[in-house]
């Protein structure tokens, strides 16, 4: 899915947009125990209550493609004779009204999910009636030929929040207010099947993880027992070690500089460009970046052979996964410096009587613990003392 299809639902996840009419769900123990099922129909809700339930089911489909939401393609055969797929399709075909296929969900989630938290399990079923687009790119409401049936699953961790003290304007008193269990925001969920070309697609799944450090590999290869993508972070650590390998002594602080440089602009052309499909980038394109920063053939050989055995020789990774375009940090075993990409030309390395130093370009407005100072040359020291 792009960003704009995933916009286009998003913008239907509220309470006079979507047809979901029910939420289902439970609410599963620090014991790894489904403590009790539910079943609420949204009209009996206030409007304050269901916004904010619809609210939670939103921010599973928030965050950056390649990072919180990942692309999950099953097999052929999976989508023909998988069991499960065949219980994705039966949760959607059912509108979510198999008890039985639902209780397996959930037990593949509390199996799988590794957590001490107590926690609630969202689903919700929309219908949409997908309207064409006019060549102008706008909606045309009265004209469509497919309704997309999704469903859309939470997991939410339930805490204790903190007693305090509140004041109640209406009596003009202040009262204990004693602690109560509030549901988080989603830690995982998924969404099935995805919208692709704002059609249906049954061989592909919407998974979300809120954390990009813990993106609970087990629980989606429970729910969908198909190959998962290598997580961001963990991309962003493998490249950094291929790229530290690879160049070896031309690792220096330009040729890093330079491949980060390289990358952003990427990113940057990619954005300007307004392309839909998220940018990704193969083991040539990454070749290529290395050759016009200066990597020799033999690292660039080494390159090639190292980046299969890391990430797949056909893989494809996002720039957006290896590197922060909008900062460039120079770290030290005791010290960070973090500056703007663009300004990375304030720091520089240099070896200076044997002793390695990071230097930072400075001209007026330097403080030190919010004072401001004035540098002092070697001669005004002497005089001074």
């Amino acid at each position: 899915m792009t960003e704009k299809e995933i916009s286009e639902i998003k913008r239907r996840i509220k309470y006079d947009k979507n047809n979901i009419t029910k939420l289902y769900g439970c609410y599963v123990s620090d014991k790894k125990e489904i403590k009790s099922e539910f079943t609420q129909t949204v009209g009996l809700l206030s409007l304050e209550e269901s916004e904010t339930l619809f609210k939670i089911l939103k921010k599973t489909l928030s965050g950056s493609i390649g990072k919180n939401l990942i692309d999950i393609e099953f097999k052929t055969e999976q989508v023909s004779d998988g069991e499960e797929h065949k219980l994705l399709m039966r949760l959607r075909d059912t509108e979510l009204d198999d008890s039985e296929a639902r209780h397996t969900l959930y037990e593949k989630i509390i199996n799988s999910f590794p957590t001490d938290d107590n926690y609630i399990i969202f689903l919700g079923m929309d219908k949409y009636d997908v309207p064409n687009r006019s060549k102008n790119d706008e909606e045309m409401t009265d004209d469509s030929d497919e309704i997309f049936r999704y469903i859309l699953c939470s997991v939410c961790p339930v805490k204790l929040t903190k007693s305090g003290i509140g004041f109640f304007a209406a009596d003009n008193t202040f009262r204990n207010i004693g602690a109560d269990m509030a549901i988080s925001s989603p830690e995982i969920g998924f969404m099935f099947p995805s919208f692709d070309d704002r059609s249906t697609n049954i061989y592909n799944a919407l998974y979300y993880t809120r954390s990009i450090g813990d993106d609970y590999k087990q629980v989606a290869e429970s729910l969908f027992n198909t190959e998962y993508p290598m997580p961001a972070q963990e991309q962003k650590e493998t490249f950094r070690t291929l790229i530290s390998e690879t160049a070896d002594s031309e690792c220096s602080y330009e040729f890093v500089q330079s491949v980060h440089d390289h990358l952003t602009e990427m990113i940057d052309d990619h954005k300007n460009r307004r392309e839909e499909e998220p940018l990704l980038l193969g083991k040539k394109d990454v070749r290529r970046v290395l050759e016009d920063c200066g990597a020799s053939d033999d690292n660039i050989q080494l390159f090639d052979e190292k980046y299969d055995s890391a990430f797949g020789e056909k893989t494809a990774i996002s720039p957006l996964n290896i590197i922060d375009p909008r900062q460039f940090e120079v770290r030290t075993p005791d010290v960070t410096i973090k500056v703007k990409p663009d300004k990375s030309y304030l720091l520089e390395t240099r070896v200076i009587d044997g002793v390695k130093y990071v230097l930072v370009r400075a001209e007026e407005g330097v403080e030190v613990n919010g004072v401001g100072i004035r540098f002092v040359q070697p001669q005004e020291l002497q005089t001074e003392n």
